[in-house]
């Protein structure tokens, strides 16, 4: 009596088989290790401190009747934001924000405004030190108008903080773009060239079922790209110190959430694989969902910098969650549990994009 045909081992010969060629493959390799390593390099060395940001925030007790408010408020070389007061001081702490700044009368005449600064250990004292000096040009331009009219309270009021470097967005922003890569171009390009040259069709010739040679060649991508998520975070945290919170259970966290962003784009790959008539007509297609995300999604820089138009559009953008998500984790102290809006929106891209994957599939 003859042995069944063992399908999840004609499933691993498939991946083995995979994996040995998407390691040969160069363009895999510069796209989704290179490029990125490349990016995190340039900004580890050039960004080894907290980012660069002038941004500022008003004490609730701040006058806002003085002209010195209304100053600070419509420019002067710095942003101001508006939160409320507990979302400012955990800016604050972690350093996205310079200074939460109190304008108080005093009871005196002279002078009649005194400035007062919080900041934390996480700002930059360069970043502090501009600050002062843009307050102490805006008072003495103030004072030829008004004599004595302010002044800046030399003591500042610091906080614990916990250093936000630039590598803490960067490296997030560039392994999501590795994963986005990967899943699109990947398995767009992989599926395509099974399909041309027949090894589909030989395949078929084999008792292996269908799904098998799916899940076959699409564990060869989620495991090489697995590999890569580690090099990328090792390389982040051993030569930038990039921000693990939670040590080894943040790092495991960050990988499940590498894994459930390549399940998305990987389903991309199919729907573009699918769609395409030949292989010149795969970049197109792929670049047209890549582009816009690489672009909104909060890659290089935050999506609160948009406009407001176009926030929302960045909002439903698979790689803008799956970023924000690993920020969350990574440099916040949050756990899946606390990413349930960023994974249920990567939840529902998953259903929608192979729902339309199965649709448009071919396998001759």
């Amino acid at each position: 009596m003859p042995k069944p045909y063992n399908q999840t081992k004609a499933m691993l010969a498939i991946t083995k088989a995979s994996l040995r060629a998407v390691f040969r493959s160069p363009s895999a390799v510069i796209f989704s290790l290179i490029f990125p390593l490349i990016f995190i390099l340039v900004f580890g060395f050039i960004g080894g401190g907290s980012r660069v940001s002038l941004r500022v925030a008003f004490d609730p007790k701040t006058d806002t009747t003085s002209q010195l408010y209304k100053i600070l408020k419509n420019g002067a070389g710095i942003t101001v934001v508006e939160k409320p007061y507990d979302e400012l001081t955990n800016d604050l702490e972690k350093g996205r924000i310079t200074s939460i700044l109190s304008i108080t009368k005093n009871d005196s005449d002279t002078p009649q405004y005194r400035i007062n600064l919080t900041s934390s250990e996480a700002v930059s004292p360069q970043n502090l030190q501009v600050l002062k000096f843009i307050l102490e040009s805006i008072v003495r331009n103030l004072e030829s108008y008004h004599p004595v009219y302010a002044s800046i309270n030399p003591e500042i009021k610091r906080v614990p903080g916990r250093i936000y470097r630039t590598i803490d967005f960067i490296l997030p922003g560039q392994l999501g773009f590795s994963l986005l890569g990967a899943g699109v171009f990947g398995v767009a390009f992989i599926f395509f060239n099974l399909r041309q040259t027949l090894v589909l069709k030989r395949f078929f010739a084999t008792p292996i079922r269908r799904p098998f040679i799916v899940f076959g060649e699409a564990l060869s991508r989620v495991i090489f790209q697995m590999i890569t998520a580690v090099v990328i975070l090792a390389v982040g945290y051993f030569a930038f110190k990039f921000t693990l919170v939670h040590g080894w259970v943040t790092f495991l966290e960050l990988l499940v959430l590498s894994f459930v962003g390549l399940i998305v784009f990987m389903g991309f790959g199919f729907v573009v694989s699918g769609l395409s008539k030949n292989e010149s007509s795969i970049p197109p297609f792929a670049n047209l969902i890549t582009m816009p995300q690489f672009i909104l999604g909060g890659t290089f820089f935050s999506t609160d910098v948009f406009p407001g138009w176009l926030r929302p559009i960045a909002n439903i953008l698979p790689l803008t969650h799956l970023n924000d998500a690993m920020r969350n984790v990574a440099f916040e102290g949050a756990h899946l549990v606390n990413c349930g809006k960023q994974l249920g929106v990567l939840g529902i891209w998953i259903v929608v994009i192979y729902a339309i994957a199965i649709k448009v599939f071919r396998w001759e």
